[in-house]
């Protein structure tokens, strides 16, 4: 009986530390694979077991959460969900998160371990943390405004802060509330659904996610290489541009929609939006040259991010010279976001520097202690200080006697561009109407905010197309960033 019961003893052995090599390689080995597995609701149970932390705008939150005191337990709400639906995204218990909510991610549900009072304290106890909260650098009234000024049109706002860089608004529209695709379910589903299929494409975020032809509102861009290159050295001084200008090495006239652009000086050029002149200048800068300066004010940067990620705003590096002074009234391939037009406004304001554009001021516990604070930094030098000090004149001259009218703030002063961007095949769509603009109010002692403003299908007189295409920004585009800078100037 002896020797039966050791070999049972000893298989009993050998199944036991099969047993226990076999755990070992489930929690050591399989359990990430385990952890990521779909099937797997553990993760899903802790992550919505506790309410998520907020975004904050001004101190408030603009999240929230509902209890449902289901398996998946706390779902996220909005509080004026469309207007900051484009700073926030949405956090979704089925399809995931965007923008703020998917950037910041970590903190918001608790997983970052800088939450912990202790260091490695999550990592022994297993516990989820509470999660954090992100504080933002929008100002309530600027992004109201530009909102309301929207008014459910096509279009985008981003408005942003000179002298540091920080975002005050960025407003798509339409818009749509995160809040419908906060849970599970069904009605989830649909939402989704619907949201997605919407031919006016609410959860794109044309603020900094699409990108148009940015028109005549490029010629400040344009203005600024061939200061910098030198190729304009005298801005009130006449040009060579003959009249009517046909664009080199081809037979195609360039038409202005303004009078007296043949000869016109830079200043005049930008005061009534002459696109022969603007042509002619940027043809002579050349493709070199005007590929460098639009890298400095942030074109072609793939890697933009306020911490959410940016689309590249484009200007081809390789061109013939007619397609060089196309591109160099903002049509041909060029394409820019209104973020990165407001980025050109702002370093126009801000004396040629323009700073590193960001939304995301500081991630903070419930308790208040500070995780991460972002600190202002340059992002790039766009323009010498002295080409910026001409450029802030011109662009005043466009407001105060020029094509940009419909921007002027009693109290302030405020420089601006008006643009209209033709497309479609043959040009044949409904032009796109631009405004940027920066404004400093009269006892400041820097301006306070720098705007761009686009609205898709905008139409404007009807006294011809070339009136038509050039009242439209400042018709439908100019008193949008009127209201959003009076807001920024106000508080």
């Amino acid at each position: 009986m002896i020797r039966p019961i050791r070999r049972a003893s000893g298989l009993c052995l050998v199944l036991l530390g099969a047993l226990l090599v076999n755990a070992a390689r489930v929690q050591v080995v399989e359990s990430g694979r385990l952890d990521d597995d779909p099937a797997n609701r553990r993760g899903a149970i802790a992550r919505y077991a506790e309410p998520r932390g907020n975004i904050l705008v001004e101190g408030a939150p603009v999240t929230g959460a509902r209890d449902t005191r289901q398996q998946l337990r706390f779902e996220r709400t909005y509080v004026d969900g469309p207007v900051y639906a484009p700073v926030t995204g949405f956090a979704s218990q089925t399809y995931g998160t965007s923008l703020v909510e998917h950037a910041e991610d970590a903190a918001l549900s608790g997983a970052d371990p800088l939450l912990a009072t202790f260091p490695l304290w999550n990592d022994l106890s297993r516990d989820r943390l509470a999660g954090g909260d992100v504080v933002t650098t929008v100002k309530r009234s600027v992004q109201e405004a530009a909102f309301r000024g929207l008014a459910g049109r096509r279009g985008a706002v981003a408005a942003v802060e000179p002298a540091s860089g920080r975002i005050l608004a960025l407003v798509s529209s339409p818009s749509y509330d995160p809040g419908v695709l906060s849970g599970t379910g069904g009605q989830v589903k649909r939402a989704w659904a619907e949201l997605n299929a919407a031919p006016t494409q609410p959860m794109l975020n044309r603020a900094i996610r699409q990108t148009y032809p940015p028109g005549s509102a490029f010629k400040i861009v344009t203005a600024a290489a061939a200061l910098d290159a030198g190729v304009v050295r005298d801005v009130d001084a006449p040009t060579d541009t003959p009249e009517p200008y046909v664009l080199p090495g081809t037979r195609t006239r360039l038409p202005d929609a303004a009078e007296g652009c043949g000869g016109a000086s830079l200043a005049y050029a930008i005061q009534w939006s002459c696109n022969s002149v603007l042509a002619n200048v940027g043809a002579k800068v050349g493709l070199p040259g005007m590929v460098k300066a639009v890298a400095a004010f942030g074109f072609n940067d793939r890697g933009l991010a306020i911490p959410s990620p940016v689309a590249p705003s484009n200007f081809d590096v390789r061109m013939s010279v007619d397609q060089v002074a196309l591109s160099s009234i903002g049509q041909f391939n060029t394409t820019a976001t209104p973020l990165q037009m407001a980025m050109v406004a702002a370093a126009v304001a801000n004396g040629g520097t323009l700073k590193e554009p960001y939304v995301v001021d500081r991630v903070v516990t419930r308790s208040g202690r500070t995780l991460s604070q972002h600190h202002q930094r340059p992002y790039r030098q766009a323009m010498y200080p002295s080409t910026a000090r001409q450029l802030q004149r011109l662009m005043v001259r466009v407001v105060e006697d020029g094509t940009g009218a419909n921007a002027a703030i009693r109290g302030a002063r405020v420089g601006g561009k008006t643009g209209t961007a033709q497309h479609g095949l043959g040009n044949s769509g409904t032009p796109y109407a631009w405004f940027i603009s920066w404004a400093q109010a009269d006892d400041a002692v820097q301006p306070a905010v720098a705007v761009a403003v686009v609205v898709e299908g905008a139409e404007g007189a009807e006294a011809g197309e070339t009136v038509r295409r050039e009242v439209s920004g400042n018709g439908d585009a100019a008193p949008i960033a009127r209201a959003v800078m009076e807001a920024a100037i106000t508080g």
